[in-house]
């Protein structure tokens, strides 16, 4: 586990999973859920028992970030992989919703939680300390996309 807690570019957060059983037409499947997710402010208030993911800040997701801070429900998103015995493994956490979606498809679940105040507030710090990354379009080379009159 990370000696961390967190910095500016890294908050380990904490979460413990819970299955239900649901009923699909005639068929049972296991809906997993995440919850009691919690923000450790120090070491000893570290929980054992809880599944731990450092939530990373990377410069080149900043756009990403922002247009998630500013939608009218914030959310993180946690990867896990589907193991054989249909058990999960936590691989990671991230704001980035391009990001989580590059997992949608495979062995992968991804779940969305609601992203807690004292997080926002920090992504936000991060954004004002690095500004905004703003893509801009790269110029055509001349003649670039026209047909050849040759």
């Amino acid at each position: 586990m990370s000696e961390n807690i967190k910095d500016p570019q890294q908050w380990l957060l904490q979460f413990d999973l819970e299955t239900t059983i649901v009923t699909v037409g005639r068929w049972n499947t296991t809906r997993w859920s995440l919850v009691n997710l919690h923000l450790p402010k120090d070491q000893e208030t570290l929980s054992e028992s809880a599944y731990s993911l450092p939530l990373m800040l990377f410069k080149d997701e900043r756009t990403d970030y922002r247009f998630n801070l500013s939608s009218r429900d914030p959310h993180l998103f946690f990867i896990f992989e589907v193991e054989e015995d249909e058990s999960l493994k936590p691989l990671q956490v991230t704001a980035s919703q391009t990001g989580a979606a590059s997992f949608m498809d495979g062995d992968y679940l991804v779940l969305s939680e609601p992203m807690p105040l004292p997080i926002q507030a920090w992504m936000e710090a991060y954004i004002g300390r690095h500004g905004e990354l703003l893509e801009t379009r790269k110029k055509k080379r001349k003649g670039a996309g026209r047909a050849s009159g040759n």
